[in-house]
């Protein structure tokens, strides 16, 4: 008996998981990168002078 396509593809439940967790991995990565580029800027501005 023939398989369906379906029985060798990841179920939708694992596919959607997999997708949110790229999502969730992607924006964890913008936002510490965010976090590096503002740390940045406010230790020139604390060389320049610049202080709060």
């Amino acid at each position: 008996m023939p398989q369906s396509p379906r029985s060798s593809s990841p179920t939708a439940r694992g596919l959607w998981l997999r997708r949110v967790g790229w999502l969730v991995l992607i924006w964890a990565a913008s936002v510490a990168a965010l976090a590096v580029v503002a740390g940045l800027f406010r230790m020139f501005m604390s060389f320049a002078g610049l202080t709060v």
